[in-house]
């Protein structure tokens, strides 16, 4: 089975330690998918917004990692609706014990938890 192309969304000034966690799990030889891209550290504008667009495009799903302050990282909820504008699938995994949801996550998202199995069993339900 090919690895799926995984784009990162996450809180680029509270989180950027559990994206260094999730690209070194993406490494490991029993890994189900590799890292496309993630977060842009960039103003919010139309120029962001469509490179933002052209790399999920190009990505099979994104996932979502959520902690303490992700309802009010505007990337993170500007990524998760382009995401859902290109139809990709996605999910929001846990990456603080208190984490909240991304401002326009849906009612109905879940917030799953982040071990290497749930990990590979989210990634292979999402292809």
């Amino acid at each position: 089975m090919a690895k799926k192309r995984v784009f990162i969304s996450f809180d680029f000034g509270h989180d950027n330690s559990l994206r260094g966690d999730l690209v070194a799990q993406s490494k490991r030889p029993d890994s189900p998918f590799s890292i496309v891209d993630c977060s842009v550290k960039e103003p919010y504008d139309e120029k962001w917004r469509r490179k933002v667009r052209n790399i999920i495009r190009n990505a099979d799903f994104t996932i979502v990692i959520c902690g303490e302050h992700t309802d009010a990282a505007k990337g993170v909820a500007a990524e998760l609706t382009i995401t859902r504008e290109e139809g990709k699938r996605y999910f929001l995994l846990r990456g603080h014990a208190n984490c909240t949801k991304p401002a326009t996550a849906r009612a109905s998202d879940q917030i799953r938890d982040w071990s290497w199995q749930n990990l590979r069993d989210l990634i292979y339900t999402q292809g």
